[in-house]
């Protein structure tokens, strides 16, 4: 086992691989970074599917099965991932069991293009856990305005949410409120609170990419010199949101009652800019009770040479409120940038989702023309 990843587990963190594919599970490859590399779960989203079900050679037994039974193109996506979701869950069932369903998790995410209709996220979540069918599946739910409110009505269900695309203070703390309102919910229903879990994915380098573009524009000495600080500045406070919020006086009756804290967990962690250490998501994030999901470039980078000196965010909230001061002063507008890299986030996945859809669809076509033969 590697000791960099022993040593940032030991700090609190768990580390979740962001892939999943039909090659990791046959391969054995995914239990392989469980033993090698302290892996405790797996996210996935639209991109993800995309690039795996793009080699077909792993899938086209199940594809010409669904052809013949019928299938469309989303019904064969469905029960493709799904497939993945449930393998990848029962990896990982050893693990569930042994942190009390804290860890062993695995996310699989609701179509984009729901993003701002609650009631059929509500649908699809419903759906996707059922068909999945395993205790340690996350249902991921975009943190959009209509996210809030399918985030409250599938915890009031018991359903376990990774709430996805959060990257403003003001927004992760109304995922908390929805969190916090469908616990209340499902505790009235006679839901089991200790079964219900939760992250919420905040995500880091995408916030560093839009900022340090802008500041790159002004040119200037002092804004040359805020690149690079914006995104772990904003997940430092994000982490001051988590431990405000969790020790109001309404959290901690749920807590009591049973219930889990929502842990922050931190998204997009591949460092874009090569003039950054390559491991600064991780090492510059280091605090008790979250998440890092980090693709496995970042994995391997952490690995081989990250630094983890123990708590690294805690004691640091007043230096970065100076560097989102910094930002402001030199025009940038926070609210702006991060509301746009919400749409941005969204319309990724769509872009994503049209890929898998064409992937698939051409996947069946060439099942159909076999068939014909």
């Amino acid at each position: 086992m590697s000791e960099n990843t022993k040593a940032l587990s030991t700090a609190g963190v768990s580390i979740w691989l962001d892939d999943l594919s039909r090659d990791r599970l046959e391969t054995g490859n995914l239990a392989e970074l469980i033993e090698t590399r302290d892996i405790v779960g797996v996210t996935t989203n639209p991109t993800i599917f995309a690039s795996a079900l793009a080699d077909g050679d792993r899938y086209a037994a199940d594809v010409e099965k669904l052809k013949q039974a019928g299938a469309d193109v989303d019904e064969t996506i469905e029960a493709l991932t799904t497939a993945d979701v449930a393998a990848a869950c029962d990896v990982f069932a050893g693990l569930y069991r042994s942190t009390g369903g804290v860890d062993g998790r695995v996310s699989i995410e609701v179509s984009p293009l729901l993003a701002n209709d609650a009631a059929a996220t509500v649908t699809e979540a419903q759906r996707l856990h059922e068909r999945v069918a395993r205790e340690n599946v996350l249902i991921k739910i975009p943190a959009t305005q209509a996210g809030l409110q399918a985030i409250a009505d599938v915890t009031a269900l018991g359903i376990s949410v990774n709430v996805t695309l959060i990257f403003s203070l003001a927004r992760y703390r109304d995922v908390i409120n929805a969190y916090l309102t469908g616990l209340e919910r499902a505790k009235e229903a006679g839901h089991d609170l200790s079964k219900i879990h939760s992250v919420a994915s905040f995500f880091v380098s995408r916030v560093d990419s839009e900022v340090d573009g802008r500041l790159a524009k002004l040119g200037t000495e002092e804004a040359s010199a805020l690149i690079g600080k914006t995104a772990v500045a904003n997940a430092r406070l994000a982490y001051r949101v988590f431990e405000e919020e969790f020790a109001s006086e309404r959290a901690q009756q749920l807590l009591e009652a049973g219930a889990n804290a929502q842990r922050p967990l931190w998204a997009s962690t591949g460092v874009k800019n090569p003039d950054f250490p390559d491991t600064m998501y991780v090492t510059e994030l280091v605090a008790a009770n979250v998440v890092n999901t980090m693709p496995e470039k970042t994995l391997e980078a952490v690995s081989d040479h990250g630094e983890v000196t123990g708590d690294t965010v805690t004691g640091t909230y007043e230096d970065a409120e100076k560097v989102l001061d910094a930002i402001a002063a030199e025009g940038i507008d926070y609210v702006e940038v991060t509301e746009l890299l919400e749409r941005e986030g969204v319309d990724k996945f769509e872009v994503s989702w049209t890929e898998l859809v064409e992937t698939v669809q051409k996947q069946l076509d060439a099942a159909g023309e076999k068939d014909s033969q």
